[in-house]
């Protein structure tokens, strides 16, 4: 029964005009055999925000991956192919825990990340600073100078601007609570709205 629905499937997709459930089935059908069969190294999802549309991508190892769509996805998915893998798939399941713990800490119910995290796409010095930007505590910001000091290079502070400017993890790794020495927000991979954002939810 299975196979002959399938092929009916199969049938329709070659028809003039697809179906949208059709395809979005078919899609199903290959995520699920991909998964089983191993060939998915880099599966990503879509969600919304309060702070617009997020690119969430994972590896087997954890959570790789969060993008805002001033990022540009298809450009940051072609990137993730060229740094990681080409064996990248939609596959929402795989970030079904990740949304989710997004999803509460825009409704306030959620001050700390739990989901496994693949720093791999950052290396030396900027790994080292994303490591420790979960350490500055929800609704608290530091200065660039705090964060270079927290990692033991109080020197590195431009270093640790570059660091923050290119976490490859927004918002699950705070970068959005590391300030200019003045107070103002700096930039932002996001871009300003979007850190302004951040700080306001955490603050309120």
């Amino acid at each position: 029964m299975n196979g002959i629905r399938n092929d009916d499937d199969l049938v329709a997709l070659l028809s003039p005009s697809v179906d949208a459930d059709l395809l979005d089935r078919l899609h199903r059908r290959l995520e699920r055999e991909a998964e089983r069969s191993g060939l998915v190294d880099v599966a990503y999802s879509t969600v919304d925000s309060p702070v617009g549309e997020l690119l969430l991508a994972a590896t087997p190892a954890g959570l790789v991956r969060v993008a805002f769509a001033s990022e540009d996805h298809d450009r940051v998915l072609e990137t993730l192919g060229q740094k990681l893998s080409p064996r990248i798939l939609r596959a929402p399941k795989r970030l079904d825990e990740a949304a989710r713990e997004i999803g509460e800490y825009f409704a306030r119910n959620r001050r700390t990340f739990d989901v496994p995290l693949d720093l791999s796409l950052s290396r030396g010095f900027r790994r080292l600073v994303q490591t420790h930007l979960p350490e500055i505590g929800y609704g608290e910001t530091r200065s660039y100078r705090d964060v270079a000091e927290l990692v033991g290079s109080p020197k590195a502070v431009r270093a640790v601007g570059t660091a923050c400017a290119t976490n490859p993890l927004p918002i699950v790794v705070p970068c959005h609570r590391v300030l200019r020495s003045d107070g103002t927000p700096g930039g932002y991979i996001g871009g300003i709205e979007a850190k302004t954002a951040l700080l306001n939810l955490e603050a309120a």
